[in-house]
């Protein structure tokens, strides 16, 4: 009890060495690599959620822009087959975790988040598209 400093220190200095790892797997979702997977082997769509100037300055090759707002209504007749799986985009993941419980509610079972979002795609090195 008289080192309680140094236990301290360390539990602390072993928890700052930790926080990589623990902030990049909350991020949770999908890999961009199991994206890439997702898209060529079972036809997923891309929607991405950014705003349409966010969306202009670069995205996923073949992605749609449903800006998260306008997600309810128009995600229907943008993607009509709901058994597709479907892959939800933003910048940083945020905004598609929201947009996951919009497309779930409206019944795209398969429905997931690219983990990191736009970032984490422009990280693996994988190609975008301008508008």
């Amino acid at each position: 009890m008289h080192n309680w400093s140094l236990v301290l220190i360390a539990v602390v200095s072993g928890g700052l060495l930790m926080w990589p790892a623990i902030a990049k797997g909350a991020r949770g979702g999908l890999s961009p690599n199991g994206a890439v997977q997702l898209i060529n082997r079972e036809k997923a769509v891309v929607v991405d959620v950014c705003e349409s100037e966010e969306f202009a300055a670069g995205h996923v090759a073949g992605a749609r822009n449903i800006p998260l707002n306008q997600l309810e209504q128009r995600l229907p007749e943008v993607v009509k087959n709901k058994t597709v799986p479907l892959v939800l985009v933003c910048q940083t993941g945020g905004r598609a975790q929201r947009a996951l419980g919009i497309a779930k509610t409206l019944g795209y079972d398969k429905a997931v988040v690219l983990g990191g979002g736009m970032s984490a795609w422009k990280e693996a090195n994988l190609p975008l598209e301008k508008a």
